[in-house]
């Protein structure tokens, strides 16, 4: 049997259990935060003074903060291209009878996703610290570009891409959510702080299919696994450009000031992957074969050499300038 009928297999197996993980990693609409829960209430009689007191609030935040604010923002925002993306995976199919199981799963993934781009975006309007037309550019550019993170319709290598980056998205907001408390934007600091519990339970649930697949198919599995960690998980936004530029120009310097700043780092990446390594427990799978042998040794050992790498990285001290943010209104 080829490998693509096997992969197949597989996923059909697991298709049995979707609904237990929607009920497990997923919450019912009518039960979770919506964006309108952590804003000012258009409503409200004190809408504008909730506004002046976000904006006051506002000018605290450093320029470095806000241009990871805006490149979270926009990376929340792409969700279109990620939903059109899995829903291509093999194994997964939105179209014969309604949609099968998988596709059930990444709606509704799609759904809790979507709220994120939603209130941070919202957030950014009212704050008048960002430039938003240029945000919004970003934005559909990022869209227009689509990504390639190296995965194809291969659903087991996208299932290590999304336990990877459901795990690095947390850590960014969780850091983000600790920086805004600090400066003194509580309000700012819970939404961020709930987007990464979203973010948490998302990849406990595609950490945990991969875990379903080593159990039946551990060779291939360790395989996929090696195949991305050698070629290195992408960020979603890695073809981030400004107005005016060319495909992926922004992005390094995105991530220059994510590094200044602490959100999100390459020692992170390191941990990360060491925390995929526990999780699976891949020192302890057995039947392998002995090109898959070779793969985990590649793996075990990857953690400390990329530690050694990072440790060598010099990131520029002075701020790249964006046009989504204006140096004269912020700090």
């Amino acid at each position: 049997m080829s490998i693509q009928n096997v992969r197949l297999e597989v996923m059909q197996l697991l298709e049995k259990d979707v609904n237990t993980f929607v009920d497990d990693y997923l919450i019912p609409v009518e039960k979770i935060w919506q964006p309108t829960d952590l804003l000012p209430d258009t409503q409200s009689e004190g809408f504008f003074d909730d506004v002046k007191e976000l904006r006051e609030i506002a000018k605290d935040l450093p320029y470095d903060f806000w241009v990871v604010m805006v490149g979270d923002t926009i990376t929340e925002e792409a969700l279109p291209t990620y939903e059109s993306w899995l829903m291509d995976v093999e194994g997964i199919n939105q179209v014969e009878e309604g949609g099968n199981g998988w596709s059930k799963w990444i709606r509704s993934w799609t759904g809790e996703e979507n709220r994120h781009g939603d209130v941070l975006n919202k957030y950014l309007y009212l704050s008048g610290r960002v430039n938003m037309r240029e945000v919004e550019m970003t934005t559909q550019h990022l869209i227009n570009d689509g990504f390639d993170i190296g995965t194809g319709r291969d659903p087991y290598k996208n299932f290590v891409y999304t336990s990877f980056q459901e795990l690095a998205t947390y850590v960014s907001h969780s850091r983000v959510s600790q920086l805004a408390k600090k400066y003194g934007d509580n309000k700012l600091s819970k939404t961020c702080r709930l987007i990464a519990g979203d973010e948490m339970r998302h990849h406990q649930a595609y950490s945990e299919f991969i875990n379903r697949i080593f159990q039946v198919d551990p060779s291939e599995m360790m395989l996929a696994f090696q195949y991305m960690m050698k070629q290195k998980i992408v960020m979603p936004a890695h073809f981030l450009r400004e107005s005016g530029q060319h495909i992926g120009q922004a992005f390094e310097q995105f991530s220059d000031s994510a590094q200044r700043i602490g959100v999100y780092t390459a020692n992170d990446y390191v941990d990360i992957l060491r925390k995929l390594i526990e999780k699976w427990q891949i020192d302890k799978i057995s039947g392998l074969t002995a090109e898959a042998e070779k793969a985990r040794d590649f793996l075990m050992k990857l953690p400390d050499r990329m530690a050694r790498i990072s440790e060598r990285l010099v990131i520029p001290e002075e701020s790249y300038i964006f046009k989504w943010v204006t140096p004269a209104l912020v700090k």
